[in-house]
């Protein structure tokens, strides 16, 4: 077990950080520091539960010597339980070794914007964001919508969501391209079966150690937010806007309490886009070189949610399918993030071989 998990060398890596921190030049550079202190403790949750598993299948391991010699059917069939909650475990423990990324330990900010559909698109956008809330609430991890456009009739037009938690990232950018639902429309009066597809773009949020905003480049611009009513519309200007200059991106958020906390979230949310954009350039880049041609993002659908006439959805990446439509839009995605993570750790380990012959 310790060999699949690679205890060495993350206790090697600990072991390289720990006398790193201990250097009296540690704290010069409070934002790299803190960067370092987190790593640190990523890999510590990392080990700690490889070692408790050793621990645990070294003890079974003894049972099992004990049973060979004097077999007791109850002890057995506890065993033969606790064999299996191990294997389950390890198998859970095991995913961990598919997000090795850099920056999958980070947050992830989900942006979902409706597209072809009108009113329809709209209203599916709404039941991504909630199935992905049940999601995050399920995985015990913290989301806060921080920007949103509402529909005409119902929706969004396109909300965004900073989900915080470990691995979030790398859990989520399974769900990164176009999501296409077929159903009896509720919003048809002849009861017709539409189609509609709203894009999901996923990415990691970065440290400022990470990448680094300059002050110069980045306009600040307030406004007052809007929303579906209540709490997220207020009278004051204490919405903001932040645009990068020389990208033309942008980021908003309106809904915080105060034009302080607003902008901090909306430069949060500026650094991720920003650096993906830069990420993607390179990338782009490297497609280019090879002589590869990349498909268009948007319409190359990843994933299909059909509830009339039948129930399926159904992962076009991996072929991984379910018929329990409704189980899903409540958030039980964990089925398709894991046969995703499997599909491209194996694709990529394919390119690797097929590049090295």
């Amino acid at each position: 077990m310790a060999s699949i998990f690679d205890l060495a060398r993350l206790k090697s890596e600990i072991e390289r950080l720990q006398r790193a921190s201990e250097s009296p030049e540690f704290w010069a550079n409070p934002a790299e520091a803190q960067a370092t202190m987190q790593q640190l403790a990523r890999l510590r949750n990392r080990i700690e539960p490889v070692e408790r598993l050793m621990a645990q299948a070294d003890e079974l391991q003894e049972w099992l010597s004990l049973l060979e010699m004097e077999y007791d059917e109850r002890t057995a069939a506890d065993v033969s339980a606790q064999v299996a909650l191990l294997q389950h475990e390890v198998e859970q423990l095991d995913l961990l070794t598919l997000l090795s990324g850099e920056y999958d330990a980070n947050n992830a900010i989900l942006e979902i914007n409706s597209g072809a559909g009108g009113t329809e698109a709209c209203d599916w956008a709404s039941m991504l964001l909630r199935m992905y809330l049940r999601w995050a609430q399920r995985r015990g991890f913290r989301a806060e919508i921080v920007d949103e456009s509402p529909g005409t009739i119902t929706g969004y037009s396109s909300v965004g969501v900073l989900i915080e938690g470990e691995y979030a990232y790398g859990l989520l950018k399974s769900e990164h391209g176009v999501h296409r639902l077929v159903r009896i429309s509720p919003f048809d009066a002849n009861k017709r079966r539409h189609t509609s597809f709203v894009l999901v773009e996923v990415m990691p949020q970065v440290e400022q150690s990470e990448y680094q905003l300059k002050p110069e480049e980045v306009r600040i611009e307030t406004f007052r937010a809007g929303g579906h009513g209540g709490q997220h519309v207020n009278k004051t200007e204490s919405a903001i806007r932040a645009t990068h200059i020389p990208t033309g991106i942008t980021a908003s958020c309106q809904n915080e309490r105060s034009q302080h906390q607003n902008k901090e979230v909306a430069l949060k949310v500026l650094a991720a886009r920003v650096a993906e954009y830069y990420r993607r350039q390179e990338e782009q880049k490297m497609r280019q070189l090879k002589g590869e041609v990349a498909p268009a993002e948007w319409g190359h659908q990843i994933r299909s949610y059909v509830l009339q006439p039948y129930t399926l959805v159904k992962d076009h990446r991996t072929d991984h399918e379910t018929g329990n439509v409704l189980a899903v839009l409540e958030g039980e995605i964990d089925g398709f993030i894991e046969s995703y993570l499997r599909w491209n750790a194996s694709r990529r380990s394919a390119v690797e071989a097929s590049t090295e012959g």
